[in-house]
């Protein structure tokens, strides 16, 4: 469950961004939003392997 909590804690922490750059229109925080947003690809890419990987090893 600790990768669970990677994804939600991620998550989380770009609320405030999305608040300020699409009810505000901050520019910067949309930047702060895409760069959050390829971090979370990321992550979930690398768990997607994960679980691949323990699948095929039949854990």
């Amino acid at each position: 469950m600790a990768r669970f909590d990677e994804v939600r804690d991620l998550i989380l922490s770009l609320e405030g961004d999305f608040d300020k750059f699409y009810n505000k229109e901050n520019q910067a925080a949309g930047t702060r939003v895409r760069k959050g947003m390829q971090d979370l690809k990321t992550l979930a890419q690398d768990i997607r392997a994960e679980v691949q990987n323990k699948k095929n090893a039949g854990e």
